[in-house]
C-alpha cells in the first residue's frame, strides 16, 4: 500500500485494503491476547513473590476477562472455510402462515439488523417485497464485514415463531415460519453463463414513494433457464448497475449449486432447509405459553427471547460453530 501509484487503480486498491482488513481482523486479536497473557504472567509472578493477595485477586479477574476474549478468538479460528472471511448475500423469506409469517419475517429482519450493528457489519438492501397487509414477503441484503459469511451462514434454515397473534381478534396462539438463506459474495469465480440461458426483465423498484428508483424501470430480474434460479436487484438507480449486482448474485447461487454436486455434506446442510413450514425449523422462538428460544441443531437455549430478538445471537452462532467442528 505504500508503493507509489497504489491508488492509481481504485478498484484494485480497494481489494487490497479489504484483504488487509480481513487479515488484521484475525491477527490483531491474537496479538492482543498474547500481550495481555504475558502481562498477567509477570503480574502474577510479582504477586506470588510478595504475597500480595489484592493483586492476585486482580489477576484472577483479568484472567476471566482474558478467557472470554480467547473464546471469541476461537470462533474466528473456526471460520476456516474458503469464503468465511468475506461478505455475503443475506435473504429472508416469509413461509407458511400468510400475514403472520410476513410479520415474523419483518421481526427477523429487525433482529438481524440489530445483530449486524453489534457485529460491525454494513447491510445494503438489494431487493424487497412487502407483505400484502403488513411485514415483508422477502428481502435480500448485501452484508459487508470481516467474516460476515462465516458467521451468518450459521443462520441458514427455517425459523419458527410461536406467539399469541396480534392479528387474531380471539387472541389464539399461532405458529409462523420464515427462512434465512446466505450466499458468499464471489468476486472472481469461474462460472460461465451464456446469454441465451438468461431471461432478463425490468420493472419499477418497490419501496417508499417519491424515490428516484420508483420513477424508472430500474429493477432487474434474471431467470437462469437451465436451473430455474431467479434473482432480482433494485437497489441501484440504473439498470446497468442492478444487472451487474444481479449477475453476481446469480453466479453465487450457481457456484453453490456446483459445490453441492461435489460436496454431499454441503448439499445436506442446504437441503435441510427444505419447505418453509413445520418440521424443517432449525430454531424455535416461543413467546407463548412460555419464554424460550431453542436451536434444534445444538440444543442451545435462551430463556430471554426478547434479548435474542433484539440481536443477541452470539451464543447461538458460537454454539453452532463448535457443533459443526464436533461433527466433522
Amino acid at each position: 500500500m505504500q508503493q507509489p501509484g497504489f491508488w492509481d487503480n481504485p478498484e484494485k486498491a480497494a481489494e487490497v485494503v479489504a484483504e488487509l482488513k480481513s487479515v488484521k481482523a484475525l491477527i490483531d486479536p491474537v496479538e492482543k491476547v498474547c500481550e495481555r497473557a504475558e502481562e498477567l504472567a509477570v503480574l502474577h509472578g510479582l504477586a506470588e513473590s510478595e504475597n500480595d493477595q489484592e493483586t492476585k485477586n486482580e489477576v484472577d479477574q483479568a484472567l476471566n476477562e482474558l478467557a472470554a476474549q480467547t473464546d471469541r478468538l476461537e470462533l474466528i479460528i473456526l471460520l476456516a472455510g474458503p469464503n468465511d472471511k468475506g461478505n455475503c448475500y443475506f435473504s429472508i423469506h416469509a413461509g407458511a402462515g400468510g400475514t403472520e409469517s410476513c410479520d415474523w419475517a419483518a421481526m427477523l429482519l429487525r433482529m438481524y439488523l440489530r445483530y449486524f450493528e453489534r457485529a460491525g457489519f454494513n447491510p445494503q438492501e438489494m431487493d424487497r417485497t412487502d407483505g400484502e397487509e403488513t411485514g415483508i414477503r422477502s428481502i435480500s441484503l448485501l452484508v459487508k464485514g470481516a467474516y460476515a459469511y462465516g458467521y451468518l451462514a450459521c443462520e441458514i434454515g427455517v425459523h419458527r415463531l410461536v406467539r399469541i397473534s396480534p392479528f387474531d381478534s380471539q387472541h389464539r396462539r399461532h405458529t409462523s415460519f420464515a427462512s434465512v438463506d446466505v450466499l458468499p459474495e464471489l468476486e472472481d469465480v469461474n462460472i460461465e453463463i451464456r446469454d441465451e440461458d438468461i431471461d432478463m426483465s425490468f420493472d419499477r423498484s418497490s419501496g417508499p414513494g417519491g424515490q428516484h428508483v420508483n420513477k424508472t424501470s430500474s429493477a432487474v430480474r434474471l431467470l437462469h433457464k437451465p436451473t430455474g434460479i431467479v434473482v432480482r436487484c433494485q437497489n441501484e438507480r440504473s439498470q446497468y448497475k442492478n444487472r451487474s449486482e444481479a449477475m453476481k448474485m446469480l453466479k453465487a447461487k450457481l457456484y453453490r449449486l456446483e459445490e453441492q454436486k461435489r460436496d454431499a455434506v454441503l448439499a445436506k446442510l442446504y437441503g435441510a432447509k427444505g419447505e418453509i413450514a413445520w418440521g424443517n425449523q432449525i430454531r424455535s422462538y416461543f413467546l407463548q405459553p412460555y419464554q424460550l428460544v431453542k436451536d434444534h441443531r445444538t440444543d442451545h437455549e435462551q430463556t430471554d427471547p426478547m434479548a435474542v430478538l433484539d440481536g443477541k445471537l452470539d451464543e447461538f452462532i458460537a454454539a453452532y460453530l463448535r457443533h459443526k467442528v464436533g461433527k466433522s
